[in-house]
């Protein structure tokens, strides 16, 4: 009897032993898994990943807190980079920022203006690289409407043509020059932000470049002071500085040019100087607005005059410098000699 009271007890206790175990183990299993669980999440994903400019483009909405559209732009729904309203003046993108080289954040409305431009640089005009080889379809682009405030003005008090736009000198002028009197107010031509202020000693002297909204770009040479900032919004009309007789000049005068991604056309296309005022609401270009690049560029050589700079001949001929500067085995600050043959394509 004793014998198998001490085999009862063993057993009972050889069970409760066992149990035991398996309640200390199993504790530690949960445990484990709860702190595999609350683990955080691998550092790389939460680290920002490559800058993706057509998603970028195609996910802006808009919606804008520029100062020229808070009253009448607040549309939430996403917009394509691509819109079939291509002449609507409503139009995106939106109040995120692009940082550029000034240190100064530009609302990336003004940086894509209506989806015709994309880069930004506040030191060179023609930025954008652009082949009329590859402009195939006429681009119409609403100038103004009135309804929604989106006005336009003439770039000075009166506009009396002393130049226009096409070869003069043996050069392609690439604008149209309007005289004035040293100090008059010259006025932006459209709704837009300044660009560029700077000084060309051989070419515009103190000028101004404006992107407007409506999907051109201006020029004002020649000022004998300027009155706005790079990043400043302008309202059509607002002073952009004073009328002057600076750069490559033979008599106080307004050198306007009016420019779509970096190709200038004849201004007298858009405006009716000796009228005062503006041929139509709406502007239609074609690869013949441009037909005067390949016609220039035609000639294989240019031979260096007094006074010729890189970017005056790369404007001429409407070619990057960098294709100037390879195939001519130069560098973007060689001295050019008078004479010197210069191969352009």
């Amino acid at each position: 009897m004793k014998s198998l009271n001490f085999f009862f007890i063993a057993g009972l206790v050889s069970l409760l032993f066992t149990g035991r175990l398996e309640a200390q183990i199993f504790p530690k299993i949960i445990k484990k898994n709860k702190a595999e669980v609350s683990q955080p999440a691998e550092r790389k994903s939460l680290e920002l990943g490559g800058f993706d400019r057509d998603t970028y483009l195609r996910e802006l909405s808009s919606r804008t807190d520029s100062i020229l559209f808070q009253n009448n732009v607040n549309l939430t729904r996403p917009r394509s980079i691509l819109d079939d309203a291509r002449d609507f003046m409503i139009w995106a993108p939106t109040n995120r920022l692009a940082k550029i080289s000034e240190q100064i954040l530009i609302d990336s409305i003004w940086v894509t203006a209506y989806e015709h431009y994309g880069p930004w640089d506040s030191n060179k005009i023609d930025i954008y690289d652009f082949n009329i080889k590859d402009f195939q379809d006429s681009v119409s682009l609403r100038l103004y409407d009135s309804f929604f405030g989106y006005n336009w003005k003439m770039p000075l008090e009166s506009t009396p043509v002393t130049s226009r736009f096409g070869i003069r000198w043996g050069r392609k002028h690439l604008g149209t020059d309007l005289d004035l009197e040293t100090g008059d107010p010259v006025y932006s031509g459209f709704d837009g932000i300044v660009r560029i202020r700077s000084y060309d000693r051989y070419g515009f002297g103190y000028y101004v470049v404006v992107r407007h909204k409506n999907g051109l770009e201006t020029i004002y040479g020649h000022l004998s002071k300027i009155l706005v900032e790079v990043g400043q919004e302008v309202k059509a009309g607002e002073i952009l500085g004073k009328g002057g007789s600076t750069g490559r000049s033979t008599g106080s005068h307004l050198h306007y040019e009016l420019r779509y991604r970096g190709l200038a056309f004849d201004p007298e296309i858009v405006y009716d100087f000796d009228a005062y005022q503006i041929k139509n609401e709406y502007l239609t270009l074609t690869s013949e607005t441009f037909g005067y690049i390949a016609k220039a560029r035609a000639a294989a050589y240019h031979r260096v005059r007094r006074g010729d700079t890189l970017g005056a001949i790369s404007r001429r001929y409407g070619v990057p410098i960098s294709q100037i500067t390879r195939l001519n085995g130069i560098s973007s600050r060689s001295i050019l000699r008078i004479g010197q043959n210069l191969r352009i394509q």
